[in-house]
Order: C-alpha cells, then sequence, then structure tokens
C-alpha cells in the first residue's frame, strides 16, 4: 500500500503547486485533488481539458500520482434531494469528477451517495441516490474510471452489510466503495467493515477518531484515537487492497506545512505494522 494525502490536509487557499511541492517533499506518493466551487483552488466545474492537463504534468514533474478525485459539493447538492433541479446539479458534478479524473489519470472519484434529513426519509435517499448512481456509471464505464461511494456521517448506509447490498444491487463494477477509516468508529469497527465489503472497496480515506469525544471534534491525529491500526492493516491486506491510503485529516492552526510531514512520518508506523 501507498501513501496520499487529500488536498483537504493543506490550509484553504493553498496554492495548488504548493500543495504538490509539500507533498512530494514529505513522501507522499499521490495526492487527492478535491473539486471545488468556482471560488476555489485547483479543480471548479470550470476547469478544462487543456488546465486539467497541465496539473497532471505538474504532479508527475513531482513523481506524483493523481490517483482520484473528491468533492464536498454533494452535500450542497445531494443526489438524494427532493429538488430535481439540486439532484440534476449533483449529477452535473460527479460527471465533472469522472471527465476530470479520466484526464488526470485518476481511476476513482469520491461520491457521498446522499444525505437523509427530516424532509428525505431513508428509503427515498436510498431510490434517488441510487437511480443516480446507475445513471452515471454508464459515463463511469466509458471514461473507465470508478464511482466511489463514501460512508459518511450522513445517516445513510450504516452497515457495512447495507453498503454492500447497496452497491451489488446495481450490477456494475463502476460503482464501488470509498471506504474511510475513520468515519467508522462512531458505529462500528472499520476491520468488521472491511472484511465483509472485501474487493468493493476501490480506495480508502485514513484517519483516527476519539470514541470518548464522540462528535465532530473526536478526529484526531493518526495513532492518537481508537482506530486498532495493527488489525486494520491485516483485514486490508486480507482482502488484497493494494492502492493508496489517502490522510483525509485537516492542518495544524500554526505551521501547517508541518502537518503533512507529520501525517507522513505516521502513515509508515502504521504501514509497518
Amino acid at each position: 500500500m501507498k501513501k496520499a494525502i487529500n488536498q483537504w490536509c493543506f490550509a484553504e487557499g493553498t496554492p495548488l503547486p504548493e500543495v504538490l511541492d509539500v507533498a512530494a517533499k514529505a513522501g507522499f506518493s499521490a495526492v487527492e485533488l478535491n473539486l471545488n466551487d468556482e471560488q476555489g483552488i485547483g479543480l471548479t466545474p470550470s476547469t478544462s481539458t487543456s488546465e486539467a492537463r497541465l496539473i497532471a504534468r505538474n504532479a508527475s514533474d513531482r513523481n506524483l500520482q493523481l490517483l482520484s478525485v473528491s468533492t464536498g459539493l454533494l452535500w450542497t447538492y445531494p443526489l438524494s434531494s427532493d429538488d430535481p433541479e439540486i439532484r440534476g446539479r449533483g449529477m452535473a458534478i460527479v460527471r465533472k469528477q469522472l471527465e476530470l479524473a479520466a484526464v488526470l489519470g485518476a481511476n476513482t472519484v469520491l461520491v457521498v451517495p446522499g444525505v437523509v434529513t427530516p424532509e428525505v426519509n431513508y428509503d427515498e435517499c436510498y431510490k434517488r441516490s441510487q437511480d443516480a448512481l446507475w445513471a452515471l456509471s454508464n459515463i463511469a464505464a466509458e471514461l473507465g474510471v470508478c464511482i466511489g461511494v463514501e460512508n459518511v456521517w450522513n445517516k445513510f448506509l450504516l452497515s457495512p452489510r447495507e453498503m454492500k447490498q447497496y452497491v451489488d444491487d446495481m450490477g456494475t463494477p463502476s460503482v464501488g466503495i470509498y471506504f474511510d477509516i475513520g468515519n467508522v468508529l462512531q458505529f462500528g469497527y472499520p476491520q468488521h467493515w472491511i472484511s465483509i465489503l472485501g474487493e468493493r472497496i476501490k480506495k480508502v480515506h485514513i484517519k483516527d477518531f476519539s470514541i470518548k469525544v464522540g462528535n465532530i471534534n473526536g478526529f484526531v491525529p493518526l495513532l492518537a484515537g481508537d482506530v486498532n491500526w495493527p488489525i486494520v492493516v491485516k483485514e486490508l491486506r486480507e482482502i488484497g487492497y493494494d492502492d493508496v491510503l489517502t490522510a483525509e485529516i485537516p492542518p495544524y492552526a500554526n505551521n501547517v506545512y508541518q502537518s503533512a510531514f507529520d501525517i507522513s512520518r505516521q502513515m509508515d508506523v502504521i504501514l509497518e505494522m
């Protein structure tokens, strides 16, 4: 397994060349870029093919791969919304992720499949998100990119067996799972999810979580939380996972670049287990 770092591990507004420079110096093999809104740094809905190719060259010049593309925009434009226009905008965002991923050489895009809310019940979220992903899977197949459904705090897909069924029901290899280790600690054990989800896992986010805090403030530096890293690493190897582990951890408030170097060393320790 190789080390990767998400663009969110850097302070908001950090120029992309600096993200790539620091990631390379810190010893990462890959960087996960995010599709941001039009005011964001890096990839946006207006990023052209030529601009994406230049970003890919800049990464390659630093011996970095760009293997996945994530986004936070699907919280604003969920595929499960009861508003068809919002769902359409969400689908356009995923379509742009897929198109950019194909140009960048990435093989996976991270997708928050939907959000259960007081207005959108569980069954509605399930059906609308599956319908949207099924339609998008055809584009993903054409581009040779996989849609990775992430387990995240969206009150949806709360067990590994349900997530497994959710993906299997779509019956296409173009939809898999982007597994987030730290997100599971609130309601389960990541090693159990890994063994059940198996080869459906296309990419892995790595972060740690303190159960005694138990809320959004419970995400802590790697090795400082309650993830049983020796067992988690063992389970990943058991299912034959040999892709990147991508850190998704906020930067320090001060000396923001130092966090990337510390994350890299902590990941070295984890991978040696």
